[in-house]
């Protein structure tokens, strides 16, 4: 068996600082309950009630993932997307484990990179197009990278992460989540390349490292 103390970054996830941490963002997002029906202000109470057995199960490499809820939200232009609903106990380990990869990657960011980072929004990165207006830059493109996190592939995904995170136990971890099944109106379906959106798992970093080549450095990322 894999030394659980040993294993970088395993330990640190669960520890109890950065667990009760997790705990206390997931209930501060609010959100809808998963397919366990178990809501943000349940998930204290189920967490207490199941946390030993939930940690074994990790340690000893058991841990599966519950499905994701799919649901079906309206778009401005009069679409829908699918949102993807993880349960309150998985987004805590996910919240849990995003607080200990983040200081890794936050360094590997362009400066112009404004998206799903820590202390960083879109009223920054207009702030920061408004600068460059004023130096006498006159035209803004839009770029929008089109069902990106639906379609984002796996493996890559899990390359880029295993560069930096050698312990097998997280990394086990953010397989099981990204191989979870979705379930849509009742039925379980595979899913081998989207993620759900309120995994808060970042996987812009690629994207962002190549800013500094790719876009000049009035470019601004969100």
């Amino acid at each position: 068996m894999i030394s659980f103390a040993a294993a970088f970054g395993g330990e640190r996830v669960l520890h109890p600082h950065n667990v009760q941490r997790a705990l206390k963002q997931v209930i501060a997002n609010k959100g809808s309950a998963g397919v366990d029906r178990i809501s943000v202000n349940e998930l204290t109470e189920s967490f207490r009630k199941g946390k030993t057995q939930l940690y074994s199960s990790i340690k000893e490499m058991e841990y599966l993932a519950q499905p994701i809820l799919g649901v079906e939200i309206p778009k401005g232009n009069g679409k829908t997307r699918l949102l993807g609903i993880p349960t309150v106990t998985d987004r805590m380990l996910q919240q849990a484990v995003s607080q200990v990869l983040m200081p890794h990657y936050e360094s590997e960011f362009s400066v112009n990179s404004y998206g799903f980072r820590p202390n960083k929004n879109a009223r920054q990165a207009v702030g920061k197009a408004l600068e460059h207006i004023h130096e006498g830059y006159t035209f803004i493109i839009d770029i929008d990278l089109k069902t990106f996190f639906d379609e984002v592939d796996h493996c890559l995904l899990l390359n880029l992460l295993y560069q930096k995170v050698k312990c097998p136990i997280t990394m086990r971890l953010i397989r099981k989540w990204l191989r979870a099944p979705i379930q849509i109106n009742g039925k379980l379906y595979k899913r081998r390349t989207a993620k759900p959106s309120r995994i808060p798992i970042k996987n812009r970093q690629e994207m962002s490292k190549g800013s500094s080549t790719r876009f000049s450095n009035k470019s601004v990322i969100v």
